[in-house]
């Protein structure tokens, strides 16, 4: 669905390029994270996957779509839909389905339609039972799922996160990334979720790790994870599960670095000590 060739940018009052040769492809139907410091050009991949940037060199395929030809604007961003940090950003409405109905309206849906899509939408991320109410009187992961259910009221078929739990409190942050995991899950949607917060990438089918605008690893979450010293030369920390058996196996131990969730890890520490 999604295909960065050979891609370098850099930002115009910039010395040195943000993305430095990134080569990638992500499946349609997937579920992706990117995870990176600050800085680390995830979120200049991010604006890439729907032409709010365009390559300095090189080129992002959009379902075969070149961002860079004018002509595909349009097309590429009703495939590949946008949420942000701030969902304020976002809202634009002084009542939720109104809000979620503005896209479909200016892309000239018909009236019937997006009623439709409105409440499918609302239904699709648990807000349904909120669409009169305003946006100003939810909470920030309420808010963040209202911004969540504008974008898929356009029906794209990719949807990227770009640090969308960055001004949320815990609670909200579970909130979204169990949104957008249900979103991939059981929609078949193509989710692609930006974060620097490494507790949600563990249910991704991928986890891509960005440093210094290069792809500094690629796998599933366990065998990414199981690269301890490559995460901290990235800046990044582990899972806790992983750390206690990275230590252990320090002291002499032989424990498997990818049992992400603590049940898994506890039965191969009772092996272990057994």
């Amino acid at each position: 669905m999604i295909r960065f060739e050979n891609v370098h940018y850099r930002y115009p009052d910039s010395d040195h390029d943000s993305l430095c040769g990134v080569d990638l492809t992500i499946e349609e139907g997937s579920f992706v994270a990117v995870l990176g410091h600050n800085g680390s050009g995830k979120s200049t991949l991010a604006k890439h996957m729907n032409a709010i940037l365009l390559p300095t060199e090189g080129r992002v395929l959009v379902d075969g779509m070149d961002t860079s030809d004018e002509a595909n604007l349009l097309p590429v961003r009703r495939t590949v839909g946008m949420v942000f940090q701030n969902p304020d950003n976002q809202i634009v409405a002084n009542v939720v389905e109104e809000d979620v109905a503005f896209a479909p309206e200016n892309l000239g849906v018909p009236p019937a339609e997006i009623r439709e899509r409105v409440d499918n939408a609302l239904k699709t991320v648990g807000m349904y039972e909120h669409r009169q109410h305003a946006p100003h009187l939810l909470s920030g992961g309420q808010k963040q799922r209202v911004a969540i259910a504008g974008v898929l009221a356009m029906q794209p078929r990719i949807i990227v996160l770009d640090e969308p739990t960055a001004m949320l409190d815990p609670q909200g942050r579970k909130e979204v990334v169990a949104t957008v995991t249900r979103l991939c899950r059981e929609n078949g949607m193509t989710v692609v979720l930006i974060t620097h917060h490494m507790e949600e990438c563990i249910g991704a089918d991928r986890l891509i790790v960005m440093s210094y605008g290069k792809i500094a690893a690629d796998g599933t979450p366990g065998e990414v994870f199981s690269q301890v010293e490559l995460m901290e030369q990235a800046g990044l920390d582990v899972p806790e599960t992983t750390r206690i058996c990275w230590d252990l196996n320090k002291a002499g131990f032989s424990l498997p670095l990818d049992s992400l969730d603590v049940e898994t890890c506890a039965e191969n520490l009772i092996s272990a000590a057994h």
